[in-house]
This record gives C-alpha cells, sequence and structure tokens, in this order.
C-alpha cells in the first residue's frame, strides 16, 4: 500500500510540472502512444468532475477570465481524463473550462491524462488545492476526502500538499464547527483566525456564544481570544477558588494558548509564584499537532 501511494504522490508531481511546460503548439498531439498528451479538444466533448471541490464560481471573475481568453486564448492546458469513449472528464481547470464556455471557444487546449477513479480524485484535490482560490472550507473538506477517500494520514498529506502537519489537522478541525460559522468563515464574515478560537472551545454553545460576539461586537481575533471561554461565562464558586492565583495578565494568556492548541489549556499557579501548565488532548492525532506547534515556534 505505501508503494502504490508514492507512485502517486510522483504522478502528481509529474502532472503538475507537465502542465506549466505543455504551452505551446497545442493543435499538435503528442506523444499518442503513451498515457497521456496534449492536444485541442471540442469542449462539447467535455464535462465536468462531480467530484471537484469547488463548488462556488465569482462570474464577473469568470467574465474577466473569458475576455482574457478571446484575446490571448487558453494559456494553460486544462487537464482531462478519457470518459465514456471519445469524452473527456476535467481532472482541473473547471474555471478555465467554464470561462472558455461563456468566451463561446468551439475548442480548448487539454492535458490528457490516464487516471483511475482514486487516482482521478486525489489528482483533483490536490491539484486544486495547490492552485485554485479554495475558501477555508472547501479546503478542508478536499484535505478530509484525502484522508478518507485516499487513505492516507495526515502525515501523508501535509507532504503531498506541502503544508505542516498541524496546519491540515487545523483545517479540517473547521469541519466540526457549526454550520452558522462554517457558512460565515465562507463568506469572509470572520477570519480563519476567528475560526480557530471558536473550534477550540469546548461544545457547540461556548462555541456559538463566541461567534455571536465576534459578529456582534465585530472583535479582533486578539479580542475575541481575550474572551474565550473563561472570561466571556459566569464562573462557579469552585472555579473562582482554582484561579484565585491567577492575575487577569495570566488567566488572558492561558486563554490565548487554549485556542492556539484548539485544547483547554490549564494553568496552576500558588501565591509564591510556583505552578505547572497542563494541555488535555483526546487522541495521538491532539497530541501530534500540540507538538507540532510547539516545536513550530
Amino acid at each position: 500500500m505505501a508503494k502504490k501511494k508514492k507512485e502517486l504522490g510522483r504522478g502528481i508531481k509529474a502532472l503538475l510540472s507537465n502542465i506549466e511546460t505543455n504551452n505551446t503548439k497545442l493543435e499538435k498531439k503528442l506523444e499518442s502512444n503513451s498515457a497521456s498528451s496534449t492536444s485541442l479538444v471540442k469542449l462539447s466533448k467535455i464535462e465536468a468532475n462531480p467530484d471537484q471541490p469547488r463548488r462556488q464560481f465569482d462570474l464577473e471573475a469568470l467574465q474577466e477570465l473569458a475576455d482574457s481568453i478571446k484575446v490571448h486564448g487558453i494559456i494553460q492546458p486544462i487537464t482531462v481524463r478519457r470518459f465514456g469513449g471519445t469524452n473527456y472528464q476535467i481532472i482541473s481547470g473547471e474555471r478555465r473550462y467554464r470561462a472558455a464556455k461563456l468566451a463561446k471557444l468551439v475548442k480548448v487546449p487539454v492535458y490528457i491524462r490516464e487516471a483511475d477513479d482514486v487516482t482521478l480524485l486525489e489528482m483533483a484535490l490536490i491539484e486544486n488545492i495547490q492552485r485554485a482560490d479554495l475558501n477555508a472550507i472547501e479546503i478542508a473538506i478536499s484535505y478530509q476526502r484525502l484522508i478518507e477517500e485516499c487513505d492516507i494520514t495526515h502525515e501523508d498529506l501535509s507532504g503531498r500538499v506541502g503544508k505542516k502537519r498541524s496546519t491540515v489537522s487545523n483545517y479540517i478541525r473547521l469541519l466540526k464547527l457549526p454550520a452558522s460559522v462554517q457558512t460565515a468563515l465562507k463568506n469572509q464574515k470572520i477570519s480563519m483566525g476567528h475560526a480557530r478560537v471558536i473550534a477550540g472551545q469546548d461544545n457547540t454553545s461556548d462555541k456559538l456564544l463566541l461567534f455571536n460576539k465576534i459578529i456582534k461586537q465585530g472583535l479582533s481575533v486578539r479580542a475575541a481570544e481575550a474572551i474565550a471561554k473563561h472570561d466571556s461565562k459566569p464562573k462557579s464558586k469552585s472555579q473562582k477558588s482554582n484561579s484565585s492565583g491567577l492575575t487577569s495578565d495570566v488567566i488572558k494568556i492561558k486563554d490565548q494558548l487554549s485556542a492556539k492548541f484548539g485544547s483547554k489549556v490549564i494553568i496552576e499557579r500558588s501565591a509564591g509564584g510556583k505552578g505547572k501548565f497542563i494541555i488535555p488532548f483526546k487522541s495521538d492525532n491532539d497530541f501530534n499537532d500540540i507538538i507540532d506547534t510547539i516545536l513550530e515556534d
């Protein structure tokens, strides 16, 4: 299994590099007896990939691209696979495909690649993550699908997409946010930083409480960190006694660390200044994410 994954990785690398170089003499079909080639294909014979992670396309930006295509043509070929005999399915480049339709092109340059469904999915997701302007939730969904459907680990995925494992895990954690928070992130009403602070809360009600405060008060990420759970909710007597040895500055730091690690950080400190940090974790992945975050700094 490991060998197969490694080979897939090389295939993706080759795909990404070849797309950049095959931008001339697109009319001539190359290496017709090989596993891939570049040629001109009728737009009517190409169809979108239903597994395309991108779900939203900016119509104004598409029209701008279409206007550019009318003048300069498609510089970067669309990557496709053979599908249904003489037809093709898009691996990557749906935005160019849509713009070409707006520009009323008859034929478009394509890079033809032979791929099975698993390889297709992996190439489509990774190519889009690396090249397309996906929002944070679309990236998170793509990461999650790669892990689940291509049977790879967080560590494998971080190598494939060129991101630190903690970054991959932070994106995937966004999928545990309430739907209203995910929608706000997609629509850029809150930032990735806000979402990370919200994701660090213990339960759904706390997440929504902090989210509503961020929206209503227009809080910055730093301000959101400062009023995370233990500052924003009334404390019981036992909670007050447990934190009686902490100054307001230390409590603020505790909340910032909780948001940073995505886990409730506990600071125990005596009047004399002695104490300890406790960072709970629920799984090996959580443990590794915390260690990665510490070592990054």
